[in-house]
């Protein structure tokens, strides 16, 4: 415990090994003896983290167990809630989650293969935080129970998981870009590239997340995603320019905002659904 409050401040996480990890949590009890998985999540897992970055800790249990001070999270599952606990280890805030194992088995219900063809409307499968959850099944640091997470990613795999949120981002860039061609043709052009800027959002998200690269609930990693999945269909250089709007001219947006329209219909027409 000593040498983690010693690195706390400036320390790059990389040099927090998997024992400091669980020093901390099990100095404060936050293990419960019926655990099947800990994992690190979030930007830190993936390396994109800053010295004010916070820790995020998921435990997943097999059983509910009270706890006052524990804060507690609606979610559209049985039992309907998460419990969440927060502590700071010197200047650093830590947030560690408890999920049950009987609520992933309710996610992954929600994103089967049956429900897929079955032709649920994928905006309203998951709430964003189950969404998130599944998706960092991937990319998280495991700290205990290599066993669940290789069960469990075998489930997600064979889910169809990808297929929904990939629908999803694609009918909701679909319908930025209707919006913004009917804003163009009455000469509302600011409304007009806001609706193209958020257009391109969800083409990049339905993008990436075909190339397992999920998270779109936290737009600011998108640039993050992008380099890591590397998707074939558009540079990053090119995502670039048009995500800090390099070329865009107030007086004549038009032609920045059909740039990014056709590049909005290219994707969808590059990204496969199923």
């Amino acid at each position: 415990m000593k040498g983690l409050r010693q690195q706390s401040k400036g320390a790059r996480v990389n040099e927090i090994n998997t024992a400091n990890w669980l020093e901390v949590l099990r100095e404060r009890q936050l293990i419960p003896e019926d655990h099947l998985a800990v994992s690190v999540v979030g930007s830190v897992a993936h390396g994109w983290h800053n010295d004010q970055s916070d820790f995020d800790i998921y435990v997943v249990t097999s059983g509910e167990s009270a706890s006052p001070g524990r804060s507690s999270i609606t979610m559209p599952l049985n039992p309907p809630h998460v419990r969440t606990e927060m502590f700071y280890v010197g200047d650093r805030r830590w947030e560690v989650t408890y999920w049950l194992d009987s609520q992933y088995e309710q996610m992954l219900a929600k994103v089967s293969r049956d429900e897929f063809n079955r032709g649920v409307a994928p905006v309203r499968v998951l709430a964003p935080r189950e969404e998130l959850a599944l998706g960092r099944l991937e990319g998280c640091l495991v700290l205990l129970g290599a066993p669940w997470f290789e069960a469990r990613r075998k489930q997600l795999a064979e889910s169809a998981f990808r297929s929904f949120v990939v629908a999803r981002s694609l009918g909701a860039a679909d319908d930025c870009v209707e919006d913004a061609l009917g804003q163009m043709d009455s000469g509302n052009l600011e409304s007009a590239t806001l609706s193209a800027r958020a257009a391109l959002g969800f083409a990049v998200d339905a993008l990436l997340e075909g190339h397992g690269q999920y998270g779109s609930q936290s737009p600011k990693w998108r640039p993050n995603r992008f380099r890591a999945a590397c998707p074939p269909a558009l540079s990053f250089e090119d995502y670039w320019a048009l995500e800090i709007m390099r070329g865009y001219d107030p007086e004549d947006p038009r032609p920045w905002i059909n740039q990014v329209l056709t590049i909005c219909q290219d994707i969808s027409m590059r990204v496969e659904v199923s």
